[in-house]
């Protein structure tokens, strides 16, 4: 983007208007409003307010539950590209469909490769934070487009030596040794990692790490996502049972679903925040510094 050059606008998905707003400010945006509505048989209704002819667009659209925000999204990108906009960037904090990276029964679709085949026909590059990256190495395996993935592990850490004194960094399992280590790593904190064996959707028996030298430490139960909450839950257990204090929960992505806060409380857990990477009650961490150089640096290629 030169000097010369109109100043990108950016849009908000619904119930994405804060974290728009924020952006906005960091980048020097124009914002555009997005009307959306659903006619009586529940199809989506759009109209753009701006014109983005010629110019720079960047979506901003957190996808939890996702199923009933991916059409208008795709929308809104054809309407974008109708309008005559240059270029359509996405900036999703939660990017959903990761999970489904193999096919653990005959049968079963691949929704990993199926969602970023439609992203990548959509938009022209994508910026999001720490997605659940298991068994492929990066969103480039799967995604054509362009992408930047911002890591949440800054602010988490700077969250925690913040308002936790002496705090240690428990993983619930091995997957989230990753993100254990990067927070840890980034102001120098202890870090253990449970041990897990899951039966079940919400049925988990687990084996706690050697804590000598820690047990006056407050437990800081670390994770990427937080879904049913029964992993966490769980964890939080052993380590009450261990005498340690009662966790604070920190995650990147709070997706809280059914009985999740619920769950969480009868486990003796203290507090639970989260980024706000997805709106909830518990987003007191916000990523808008971290997701605006990412963005710049698609805008100025």
């Amino acid at each position: 983007m030169s000097a010369n050059s109109p100043s990108p606008q950016i849009v908000a998905l619904p119930g994405n208007e804060p974290l728009t707003h924020a952006l906005a400010e960091q980048l020097d945006a124009e914002q555009l409003s997005l009307e959306h509505r659903r006619f009586p048989d529940g199809e989506s209704y759009l109209r753009l307010h701006g014109d983005p002819r010629g110019r720079r667009v960047v979506v901003v659209a957190t996808l939890d539950r996702p199923d009933d925000k991916i059409p208008p999204l795709l929308f809104a990108a054809d309407l974008l590209r109708d309008l005559g906009a240059r270029q359509i960037g996405l900036v999703v904090p939660y990017l959903p469909y990761m999970r489904q990276d193999q096919r653990f029964k005959p049968g079963e679709a691949l929704t990993s490769r199926s969602f970023a085949r439609w992203l990548s026909a959509h938009f022209d590059w994508l910026v999001t934070v720490d997605p659940h990256l298991h068994r492929y190495a990066s969103l480039d395996e799967i995604y054509s487009l362009k992408s930047t993935v911002v890591p949440a592990a800054p602010v988490l850490a700077d969250w925690i030596v913040r308002e936790i004194e002496q705090p240690v960094l428990i993983g619930p399992d091995a997957e989230s040794e990753q993100w254990v280590r990067a927070v840890a790593e980034t102001q120098d904190l202890p870090w253990r990692v449970l041990s897990k064996q899951r039966h079940g959707d919400r049925d988990v028996s687990m084996e706690l790490p050697d804590m000598a030298g820690l047990e006056n430490h407050h437990p800081v139960l670390l994770d990427d996502i937080l879904s049913s909450g029964a992993t966490v839950a769980e964890a939080a257990r052993h380590l009450t049972a261990a005498g340690l204090a009662r966790p604070t929960v920190v995650v990147v992505h709070g997706l809280f679903g059914d009985r999740a806060r619920e769950l969480l409380r009868h486990a003796g857990v203290k507090r639970v925040v989260c980024t706000n990477s997805v709106m909830a009650p518990e987003s007191d961490i916000g990523l808008s510094a971290q997701l605006a150089p990412a963005i710049k640096a698609h805008l100025q290629a």
